[in-house]
């Protein structure tokens, strides 16, 4: 494996790593404030990035290279409600998008056209968490201070969280 496109994939590891940290902390939180939708929400979504994660360690190892399991950090614990959660979310989601991109980039640097290829899954991926994330963050605009718009919100990203929920497969 190119040593370049090892080391980004290796810091892509990281990020996704991290991403499932971080929307772990959020579920903890939320979950915490008593809007179990919304956990249940983050706590799929943090399964899905480790999910991201596990795919490109396999990838790494099974292309000859060597995956590297990150420490990390603790991540933010406290937010400031609700939309603030989901605008990190957005935020965090844009920097993983400009990160793959840059992976993208790097191959076709390297003529890495395998990788090119295993990686245009999460350019994908991304442009659908990008959207969701944006959806979610309109909507909760939308409702504003109202509670009882919060309790719809927080049961109807439930209702998604359980459509979504799958086990992963590699």
């Amino acid at each position: 494996m190119n040593t370049r496109v090892e080391k980004a994939l290796n810091e892509q590891v990281e990020k996704e790593a991290s991403s499932s940290q971080f929307y772990l902390a959020m579920a903890s939180w939320a979950e915490g404030k008593g809007l179990n939708g919304t956990a249940k929400f983050l706590y799929t979504h943090s399964d899905e990035e480790r999910f991201h994660m596990l795919k490109l360690v396999k990838f790494i190892n099974e292309r000859g290279g060597s995956a590297i399991i990150p420490g990390l950090g603790v991540p933010q614990k406290n937010f400031k409600g609700i939309e603030n959660v989901f605008q990190l979310l957005l935020d965090h989601e844009l920097a993983v998008t400009d990160s793959i991109n840059n992976l993208v980039d790097i191959c076709l640097q390297e003529k890495d056209y395998s990788t090119h290829n295993f990686i245009q899954w999460y350019v994908s991926e991304q442009l659908e968490e990008e959207a969701l994330a944006r959806t979610i963050l309109d909507k909760i605009k939308l409702i504003g201070n109202d509670k009882g718009g919060l309790y719809l919100f927080d049961r109807d990203l439930e209702n998604a969280a359980i459509q979504i929920d799958k086990p992963a497969t590699f």
